[in-house]
């Protein structure tokens, strides 16, 4: 593996993770200047969190880079899943609620649109990483799940739900279906990156790299 490639490639990770947390930060900041002071609604929503998410392992894969080491398996994995959920945020954004929300339009492009491509751009250009395991497809869906737990325990607690086609009184068969809806392309989303892991990217390909023979 190239060592200056490498360096530069682990640099670019780290600042556009902070860039995002950044912009998270504004955003929430804005929230609060206009009155929305509680950090569990913004955060709320699987947008930010994901976005979160996703800069936080892409800020640990660069520093781990730098600092000489291999990219562990377990971390390869969390940045697919995390890259998986941020296509959807794509995919649900700019084909179901474009323009809707609070926030202004050039976060929302950053959010929806230029974060989730450079993230996926990375992961199938960029070959710094081992292919995932079909048998671990299934790992896309505990975090989505535990959100969906979290927001719909508070649309019938507290009333707030991030999304309008979460609310409880949309009855049980709407609930159902866009959860089904959504877990599908959930897996949809992760079979395309899990493939994606098999190509051995433009650079950084990984000397000895194997497809895991188990699926």
């Amino acid at each position: 593996m190239n060592r200056t490639t490498a360096g530069c490639v682990a640099i670019v990770r780290i600042v556009a993770g902070l860039l995002i947390i950044g912009v998270l930060v504004s955003g929430f900041a804005a929230q609060v200047v206009v009155g929305g002071r509680n950090p569990f609604d913004y955060f709320g929503y699987f947008t930010n969190q994901t976005n979160l998410l996703t800069s936080v392992v892409l800020i640990i894969t660069g520093t781990i880079v730098l600092t000489g080491r291999r990219i562990p398996g377990w971390l390869t994995l969390v940045r697919g899943v995390a890259t998986a959920c941020l296509l959807v945020v794509a995919v649900i954004y700019n084909l179901l609620i474009p323009g809707t929300g609070s926030a202004p339009p050039v976060v929302s492009a950053i959010l929806h649109i230029a974060f989730p491509l450079a993230v996926a751009l990375d992961w199938l250009l960029v070959g710094d990483r081992e292919p995932l395991a079909w048998r671990r497809l299934w790992l896309v869906l505990p975090y989505p799940l535990l959100w969906l737990l979290v927001v719909l325990v508070r649309g019938v607690t507290d009333g707030w739900v991030p999304y309008g086609f979460l609310l409880p009184d949309r009855g049980p068969a709407s609930l159902g279906l866009h959860v089904v809806a959504l877990l599908g392309t959930l897996l949809a989303a992760g079979a395309l990156v899990w493939s994606a892991s098999r190509s051995p990217g433009r650079w950084l390909r990984t000397p000895g790299r194997t497809v895991p023979s188990r699926v």
